[in-house]
């Protein structure tokens, strides 16, 4: 069986992780790395207690520089996959087997989740489905990459696409970066139908849709100035 690691970027978790971690715990999986981001609450002790491997940063950095620690240090401990999963509940570890399997058989580099393709779930609010309608088109428009679901946190990469993604933003812009970088090295992928559970927590510890807008234009400033 491969070696998966599970990749979670938390930063003032603490009333979620903990759930998080027995949910992913209760369906097999053991090697889960929890960057906690200079969080100002318990995340830290919280993560400790449900036996996940924590790495602290004392300041907060952002959740791509938050994945970036957790995916260098699950390449030293020999990942062959790693999963990138959200801290706050919204993805649903089931869908993990389903996420790794191309990979496994080979058919795929990198597997992203989508909430818009057939037997994908979403309850999303209309203004965040109007957003990833945006960002898209953003994506299709800046890098050739045709997606349904363009800022998923729930993804899967082989070793192959970890070591050739160098994830250099340290907020939000990581996932379009991401993106890019696929198409920039041609890594083979493939979007997997998932499920996101918006909550009124959630909602509060996500990206507020006006911060997400602000994502859009900086991406598009980032490659303008390139």
């Amino acid at each position: 069986m491969a070696k998966i690691f599970i990749v979670i970027a938390a930063y003032n978790e603490e009333n979620s992780i903990g759930s998080v971690l027995d949910s992913l715990q209760q369906e097999g999986y053991k090697n889960i790395v929890v960057v906690d981001d200079g969080s100002g609450d318990r995340t830290y002790s919280v993560a400790l207690r449900h036996k996940a491997i924590v790495i602290q940063h004392p300041i907060n950095r952002g959740q791509g520089a938050a994945l970036k620690t957790g995916i260098e240090y699950a390449l030293l401990q020999g990942a062959e996959i790693i999963v990138t999963f959200d801290a706050d509940g919204q993805h649903n570890p089931r869908d993990i087997k389903a996420m790794v399997a191309p990979l496994l058989k080979k058919e795929a580099d990198i597997t992203l989740g989508s909430r818009y393709i057939k037997q994908g779930k979403t309850n999303a609010p209309l203004l965040r489905r109007i957003y990833h309608r945006i960002g898209v088109f953003t994506i299709w428009l800046m890098y050739g990459v045709r997606l349904t679901d363009a800022h998923n946190g729930l993804r899967a990469l082989s070793r192959k696409a970890a070591e050739a993604i160098e994830i250099k933003s340290d907020r939000m812009e990581h996932a379009s970066e991401i993106v890019d970088q696929i198409g920039k090295k041609h890594l083979r992928f493939r979007e997997i139908p998932v499920e996101i559970r918006y909550t009124e927590y959630s909602l509060r510890h996500g990206q507020s849709s006006a911060n997400a807008f602000n994502i859009v234009f900086r991406m598009i400033f980032k490659k303008l100035v390139r």
